[in-house]
Formats: structure tokens, C-alpha cells, sequence
């Protein structure tokens, strides 16, 4: 295992070459405002979702939008034609992470994409292929009413509260779920393993002895648990699965990533995880099955990025193939040479794609599952027929999106006035230009996640076709990018955090790409907060701003009960990383957009929804009636049925159609403006 895996980390050190793609493609074409995309195209329901390959290669599962954008799960027969099958489909509820069981039967949960309000939970149901055998082993709505009138009439359908957990490589019809254990005030204290029988409905449970606290699990490809992990009281921890029981390996401070986090096993008991040693990223290190320690060297690196990926692993030939990862782009380095020379070809057959190949016998496989994408083009699937070596299209996801009239993302990494190097995605307009274009500096969510990634996004797109720059930076705090990047932001909101965006737009504007005096700051949930403050903080760069579901005041994260933030969140997650409402009551203060909405003069977009948990309905209505008071350029709306983020296509619709109205009016492509201020430095 090690002398192969070892091999990885010499090719992922060479990185993917992205740039190699973009001069394959094509210049993108430029929009006339005549001609313009219409706002639904960016948002509609994909035609085709996630095609999976059965194990043996003959039969395709995907999920397929209807009329009215319903996504119903149909299964395809490689071998025959006209051969679709409709195996699950319904008419308030979508289709969704649909897995192969084995070679006859799959398993898949639901969502009301089309619905902010839906009461559903995920369920589970169980399918054969050609659609018999259907089964119902979760529900979707908490405390159903039993339809038993007997006592002889058997229910083995589990509550709404489980979920799927993974399926196991031993061609049974079993899978694996998880059954969470809440507190009095419905918070997650536990979970805990059951193997499920997608037949019986039958469980067996495979929690005994676990130590309490357990919030997430590792098995083998017999559906064993290896490890898990716990979180208590601001402390994670990892459990190896000894003779003697359970035993406590590591742990660390929650929200530290310093702990070593159980990855992958394999067939002989390898263990890999996810941890940092030698570097300030997330590499994977080896696990010694006798001594437990962790290997000096990593497994796998991704030099400049911690390691997100996973191990292709063929069961039949019980060895690894390969890694999918991502770093500046998402790639892959195959291990087998067979593999390596199909993806060469592949590459031929498609250039100005990034291509992934998926399979679960890939060694003896005849058919291979590909997905082709870029930045400008959403994903479209083929199947490669090794035999004679040709390529099938099954479609494309968004058929009605044309990759010349998108814009083109490139990923950069500038330097922060205090020396930090923070990436920065932009996506440049389609088209070129001699002068420098307005730009919206677009600020994602979270905060402490990776925000960017070199893909097609729809948010940027459609700003982009519009005519405007979008900058998306990396800001301290994001995650992805090693631990230094990500402690620099502890405590940071609206102090460093919020300089990162600014020097960000500082340096777009040297490049000579962006118009210093037609720039908008945007974003939603903690982009929302950040985009608040930076009309506060520096209301000499952006001429407005466009706030949805955005944090208002950090205190109201703190008071508001009915929230979706846990006690033990608040208790030990905000205040290491945001601030302690009172030793830092000043610095929460100074940096409230609530307490700071005076200074807010600039045009204001601001857009909530009326069933938010993550950000409730009161962090805007208060700041609405704040800001208000002194600055009458201030549109509102709120959208009753939306929670944390939209999912109605009308809603889409109606948002962004704002959104584009709005900039159109403050810093359009055609548009000429004064200055912010003719006096005033440009300097934050």
C-alpha cells in the first residue's frame, strides 16, 4: 500500500494544469444586452443529475427533470435500446443521492427543491432496477401516523430523523444508516450504525459499547466499523476499533484540525487519515496496525491545499487505482497503467475539459462513466466503451447553457498588506475589453468553508454575462487552504477578514481589469455580513451593496433561541472563532453592521427569508429599521416560504432579476458615474 501510494504524492505535487485546458478552448463569444441569457436558464433544474454506473457496468442510473422541473430517477439498460425504466417519481418531491446496492437494487432519499417551506426529511426508499421491490425505510415526515390497524401488520419503517450512511461492497441488499439521539431542546448528542436489510426493512445494530458523543463513523467494505469519531464540550476525538474494544487514539480542540481524522481502510485493516504533520496542510498519512502511530510521511499531499479527494479502490481486484483530488482545479492521478492510458485517451477525445472517469470494477469494466466540465461548461456525460475505445454522449446537464457566451474563472493568489497570500477566484466577462469593467466583489458564506472552485457556478455566471467582473476571494478563515489561512481569521470578522476583500479589489484594480469607481460588494449569510461592513468600513470602494440572508449582529447569533446554532456552538465554537460576547463585547460592538448602520449611505439591496433558522428574519428587519432612519436608498423584500438561501425558481428568478436591475442602475457596463468621492483616498 505505502509504495504505491507514495507514487501519488510525486505526481499531485505537479499539480493540474488548468491553464493547459483554457488554450484548448475556445474564445468566448461577447453578449449584446439584446441578447442576454434570461435569468431562469442560470437556475433551472439541471435535465440530467449525477449518472452512477452499476457495479457491473451495464445499467445507468440518473436523475432526470420532467416537464415541470420534478426530478425522477430513471434506470437505463446499456445493452438495449429504448430500454428507460421510471423507477421512482413523485409529484411534490424530488430525487436525490441515489446509490447501487448491488447489481439489481438502489437505494435514494428525496428534497423539495422547488419549495423553501417543505416539511420533508430525506426518508429512504429501496428499488430493483426494472422497479420492483419498492420499499419505504425512512419516512420523510417526522411522527407519521401508522397505517397498521392490526397488531398483526408489522411497521419496520425507521423515523424521519435517520439517514443513509453508505452502502457495503459485499453484494448483499444491505446498506448502512444512522440513527441521531437529540437533547431535550432537539440538538445532536449521538449518533449511532445500523445495518439495514433494503428487502426486510430488518436492522442489526452495530453501535454496542461506542463511547457516547459519536458524530460520525468509518467502516470497511464489509460494513464493519473501524473508527469513529466523538465531539464534546469543544473537543473532538478519534476511536480505533481494537480487540479489546473501542480505544481513544487522538484528540484535539474542536475547531483546531489537529487531530487525526480516520479516512479510508482497507481490506487488510489499512487505515489512512486525514491529518497535518509535516505541513500546514491536510495531507493523508498511513496508520501502523500494530503500533497505531502515524506515519512521518504523508500518503498523500496536495502542496499548497488541504487534500480533499477520495480513493478509487476496486473491490474485485482489491487494490487502489487511483485519487481523485482537488486543488487549484479538480483532477485525478491513476497508479494503474491501464487506467492512466484510458485517461490519456479520454483527454484526447475531449480537450478544454477537465474529464473524470468513474468505475467501480475498473479493471475488468468494459464501460466507463465520464463527466466532462470547465468553468464556462456544465457537466455533460458520456460512457467509454474500452473496446473500441469510443466515446457515447448521454447528455448534458444544462444543454441550453453554451460555453462560448460564459465567462472565463481563473484562480489567482495576491498578497494582503500584511504579507498573507490569499486565493482569489475571478471570473472575467465573456468577451474582451480595452478598459476596465465594473465588478461585483462576491463574498461567500460560512465563513469557514472553501468557498471557490474552478467549476461552472451559476451566481457568477450570471453576473458575469452580464458584463461585470466577479471577484471571489479567499478570505482568512476560509478552509482549503492550510491551517495558518484558516487561524488568521479567528476573531476577524470585519477587521482583517474584511481587508482581505478590500485588498482584493485593490488588486484586481492594478491589473487594470475592474473600474475602481463602478464596484458592488455582494454576498449571502456571512457575505451578506461582510458586505454590511464593507459599506461601513470602506465606503470609499463600493458604490453599493446586495445583502441576502446576512448576518446583521454577531450578539443576535448569540440571543436569538430559535435559531439552528447549538448550544454547545455558542458555548465553544463562536466564541474561539468569532468573538465572546463579553470579553470581546467591544470588538462585537465595533464590528456590528447593527450598531454601525448610520454610516451605511451607499444604495443597499437586502433580501431575507421568512423561515430562516440559520440566519432568522430579525437580523434584517432589524438593520432595515436601522439603516433606514438615515439612508432612503434602500430596497427590501422578503420571501415568506424561503429559508436559508432559495430554492423556488420564482424566487430565483425574482432575486436575481432585482439583483441585475439594481446594478444596471448604480454601475452598469453602460453606465456613467461620478466619483464616490473626489476626495476621499482610495486607500482603506
Amino acid at each position: 500500500m505505502k509504495r504505491i501510494l507514495v507514487a501519488i504524492l510525486l505526481n499531485l505535487i505537479i499539480g493540474v494544469q488548468v491553464a493547459d485546458l483554457r488554450a484548448e478552448s475556445a474564445t468566448p463569444a461577447s453578449v449584446s444586452d439584446s441578447k442576454r441569457i434570461a435569468v431562469e436558464d442560470f437556475f433551472r433544474t439541471p435535465n440530467l443529475i449525477n449518472p452512477v454506473l452499476s457495479p457491473d457496468g451495464r445499467f445507468i442510473a440518473v436523475g432526470v427533470a420532467k416537464s415541470r422541473g420534478r426530478v425522477q430517477l430513471v434506470v437505463f439498460d446499456l445493452k438495449e435500446s429504448n430500454s428507460d425504466k421510471i423507477v421512482a417519481s413523485f409529484g411534490d418531491a424530488d430525487v436525490i443521492d441515489y446509490h447501487w446496492v448491488n447489481t439489481e437494487r438502489l437505494v435514494f432519499s428525496v428534497m423539495d427543491l422547488q419549495s423553501g417551506d417543505s416539511p420533508l426529511n430525506p426518508g429512504l426508499w429501496a428499488v430493483n432496477r426494472d422497479g420492483s421491490d419498492y420499499r419505504k425505510l425512512i419516512h420523510t415526515v417526522k411522527h407519521p401516523i401508522s397505517m397498521a390497524e392490526s397488531a398483526s401488520v408489522v411497521d419496520r419503517t425507521l423515523p424521519a430523523e435517520w439517514r443513509f450512511h453508505s452502502t457495503v461492497e459485499d453484494d448483499s441488499a444491505d446498506v448502512l444508516v444512522q440513527a441521531p439521539s437529540f437533547n431535550n431542546v432537539g440538538q445532536l448528542v449521538n449518533i449511532n450504525l445500523f445495518r439495514l436489510n433494503t428487502h426486510t426493512g430488518r436492522t442489526q445494530n452495530l453501535s454496542a459499547n461506542a463511547p457516547a458523543n459519536t458524530i460520525s463513523w468509518l467502516t470497511d467494505q464489509n460494513g464493519q466499523p473501524v473508527a469513529l469519531s466523538t465531539r464534546f464540550k469543544g473537543r473532538e476525538a478519534s476511536y480505533l476499533r481494537t480487540e479489546n474494544g473501542w480505544k481513544l487514539w487522538k484528540e484535539a480542540e474542536e475547531h483546531s484540525q489537529d487531530y487525526a481524522k480516520p479516512f479510508w481502510t482497507g481490506p487488510n485493516k489499512e487505515l489512512i487519515v486525514l491529518a497535518r504533520r509535516q505541513s500546514d496542510t491536510l495531507a493523508l498519512y498511513e496508520v501502523d496496525p500494530t503500533t497505531l502511530k502515524l506515519a512521518d510521511k504523508p500518503l498523500i499531499s496536495t502542496p499548497g491545499y488541504d487534500f480533499n479527494g477520495q480513493l478509487v479502490y476496486d473491490t474485485q481486484a482489491k487494490r487502489v487505482m487511483g485519487v481523485h483530488y482537488e486543488t487549484d482545479a479538480q483532477g485525478t492521478v491513476w497508479m494503474d497503467a491501464g487506467m492512466r492510458a484510458l485517461q490519456e485517451q479520454i483527454d484526447k477525445l475531449l480537450p478544454g475539459t477537465i474529464n473524470r472517469i468513474d468505475c467501480r470494477y475498473c479493471a475488468s469494466t468494459t464501460t466507463f462513466l465520464i463527466s466532462a466540465s470547465s468553468d464556462r461548461l456544465p457537466p455533460v456525460y458520456y460512457l467509454y466503451h474500452r473496446e473500441n475505445k469510443k466515446l457515447q454522449e448521454l447528455g448534458a446537464s444544462r444543454p441550453w447553457i453554451q460555453a462560448a457566451q460564459m465567462g472565463v474563472r481563473d484562480m489567482y493568489r495576491f498578497t494582503a498588506r500584511d504579507g498573507l497570500s490569499i486565493p482569489v477566484l475571478v471570473t472575467q466577462p465573456p468577451g474582451k475589453s480595452i478598459l476596465p469593467r465594473p465588478a461585483v466583489i462576491l463574498v461567500h458564506g460560512g465563513p469557514w468553508v472553501r468557498g471557490t472552485h474552478w467549476l461552472w457556478e451559476r451566481n457568477a455566471q450570471f453576473l458575469a454575462s452580464r458584463g461585470y467582473v466577479v471577484i471571489e476571494p479567499e478570505f482568512r478563515g476560509s478552509t482549503g487552504f492550510g491551517s495558518k489561512h484558516m487561524r488568521a481569521g479567528w476573531k476577524q470578522w470585519g477587521l482583517a477578514m474584511q481587508d482581505d476583500l478590500a485588498d482584493a479589489l485593490q488588486w484586481a484594480v492594478k491589473q487594470g481589469w475592474v473600474d475602481s469607481e463602478r464596484v458592488c460588494i455582494a454576498g449571502a449569510s456571512y457575505g451578506g455580513y461582510a458586505t454590511l461592513m464593507g459599506l461601513v468600513k470602506h465606503p470609499t470602494l463600493y458604490r453599493c451593496g446586495i445583502n441576502w440572508v446576512g448576518v446583521t449582529d454577531i450578539n443576535l447569533m448569540y440571543s436569538i433561541n430559535w435559531s439552528d446554532a447549538s448550544d454547545a456552538w455558542k458555548q465553544y465554537g463562536m466564541p474561539l472563532l468569532i468573538g465572546d460576547p463579553v470579553k470581546d463585547a467591544q470588538q462585537l460592538k465595533d464590528t456590528s453592521p447593527l450598531e454601525q448602520a448610520a454610516r451605511v449611505k451607499a444604495p443597499l439591496l437586502m433580501a431575507y427569508g421568512g423561515r430562516d433558522l440559520r440566519v432568522p428574519l430579525k437580523h434584517g428587519t432589524a438593520f432595515k429599521d436601522a439603516v433606514s432612519k438615515t439612508n432612503s436608498q434602500v430596497e427590501w423584500i422578503v420571501y415568506p416560504n424561503e429559508g436559508h438561501g432559495w430554492r423556488e425558481l420564482a424566487t430565483n428568478v425574482d432575486f436575481w432579476s432585482r439583483v441585475e436591475k439594481f446594478l444596471d442602475t448604480h454601475i452598469g457596463p453602460n453606465l456613467t458615474v461620478p466619483k464616490i468621492s473626489a476626495t476621499a483616498s482610495k486607500t482603506p
